[in-house]
């Protein structure tokens, strides 16, 4: 399955998902404001999907002042509380998976003991939680390997990996390729959107010099390995999905 992040105005992702017959990412419960008034939340995005046709669904989960990695613990207990509720709002809406951010950020942490301690917090979240997909997303990670310890710690058959192609190849040293190659067993949710490697720009593909094609042969879309373009534009989503339906037709 395609999605398309509902970072664009409603009526071009309605047009898109009519074209491309694509999914949808709603980053709608990753707003305090909107977890805030769940239950208002939740009615007035169904209210959105019935009128986009009642595409599939994936949530984005919270990621602005909280932390999975937060020793605090108030800060944590607000990071399980913020999750949870976008979690609640998965359930309700009947969503395929939820994203969540890894939190780290190799300039405030150190690598030692981050996994364990990251792991806890998600081995406590995942317990009664069975019912939909949880995939932890790359951002500023250098590498794979907290990603990956974090990943066996918890050993969870719902609870794998999103790779964020885009900020792999923009934050981290190692190539994309080695990225993709390395992780496909275990990436069950695939960010695709492109940038030159000096910054998080967001493109379409062929905009920036990622090579797209190369790493999305390493991470085919499957039955259960989904694709989710994450473009600022309309008109680099449209780019993304015909790239997406070339590589599909090869």
């Amino acid at each position: 399955m395609i999605y398309v992040s509902h970072l664009i105005p409603d009526e071009e992702l309605k047009k898109i998902i009519n074209k491309y017959q694509t999914g949808v990412e709603s980053i709608e419960f990753s707003i305090s404001e909107n977890l805030d008034h769940l239950s208002e939340a939740i009615v007035n995005y169904r209210r959105k999907l019935e009128d986009m046709g009642n595409p599939p669904l994936t949530l984005h989960g919270p990621f602005l002042d909280i932390n999975p990695a937060a020793y605090d613990r108030l800060v944590r207990e607000a990071t399980m509380t913020r999750f949870s509720q976008c979690y609640e709002a998965a359930l309700k809406l009947h969503a395929d998976k939820v994203v969540f951010h890894s939190g780290m950020n190799p300039y405030v942490y150190y690598p030692q003991y981050w996994a364990e301690h990251v792991a806890k917090f998600w081995s406590e979240f995942m317990e009664d939680r069975t019912e939909i997909p949880v995939v932890l997303e790359n951002v500023f990670d250098r590498d794979w390997q907290l990603l990956m310890d974090v990943y066996k710690l918890v050993n969870k058959q719902n609870f794998t990996l999103c790779l964020d192609i885009g900020h792999a190849h923009c934050y981290s040293e190692i190539d994309v390729l080695k990225w993709s190659e390395t992780l496909a067993p275990y990436v069950n949710h695939v960010h695709v959107h492109d940038n030159l490697g000096d910054r998080d720009a967001h493109t379409g593909l062929g905009m920036g010099n990622l090579p797209y094609k190369e790493v999305l042969k390493f991470l085919p879309e499957t039955s259960e390995r989904s694709w989710t373009i994450e473009c600022m534009k309309p008109e680099n989503v449209v780019l993304c999905c015909e790239k997406l339906k070339e590589i599909k037709a090869l």
